[in-house]
């Protein structure tokens, strides 16, 4: 094993790990809150660095779960998802064409709203998989499901997302 390193190893995570924790609480400031707890966690165990085959796959792991935990909490105090603002990017290098800029812009952000929407566990791995790039393998080991549970919940994300995108653009909200 090799020696872990929090400031080369850990560090560098805190991004993945905040995009994690914003795609399961859709919340900005809880999803920085949960990165700082979730280093300071990953810090507090770093006599266990050690036995650890993937620090990346740990620090993960518990960013995930507290995500999870806080998202629940949020769900009991009766939040709602739509009390938190979808932020759109200020890229606009797609069309000069202002109406081009808006219906991209509509469509971006529906596509965002069907993913908040869907169940936890399909965002979770819609998430490792097409936004972070990790292997089934990767996110078998993140979610503690099968590499074939992995699969199997990303092909239901991407249809529920491709069946409910036609649904809208065809006939609306």
């Amino acid at each position: 094993m090799k020696k872990i390193s929090f400031r080369n190893d850990v560090l560098p995570l805190k991004n993945e790990l905040f995009r994690l924790a914003l795609r399961i609480t859709l919340n900005k400031a809880e999803a920085e809150d949960i990165v700082q707890e979730t280093m300071i966690k990953v810090w507090n165990r770093r006599d266990n660095w050690n036995d650890i085959n993937s620090i990346e796959a740990f620090c993960l792991t518990i960013c995930r779960n507290m995500a999870l935990d806080r998202s629940k909490a949020m769900n009991s105090r009766n939040m709602s998802i739509d009390d938190t603002p979808n932020e759109m990017p200020a890229d606009h290098s797609y069309s000069s064409n202002p109406e081009e800029q808006t219906m991209m812009k509509d469509r971006i952000k529906l596509i965002r709203s069907i993913i908040d929407h869907l169940p936890e566990k399909q965002r979770s791995v819609m998430q490792l998989r097409d936004f972070e790039n990790k292997s089934y393998k990767e996110i078998a080991t993140i979610l503690d499901i099968s590499e074939e549970q992995v699969k199997v919940n990303i092909f239901r994300a991407r249809q529920a997302i491709k069946q409910k995108y036609i649904e809208t653009e065809n006939y609306g909200l």
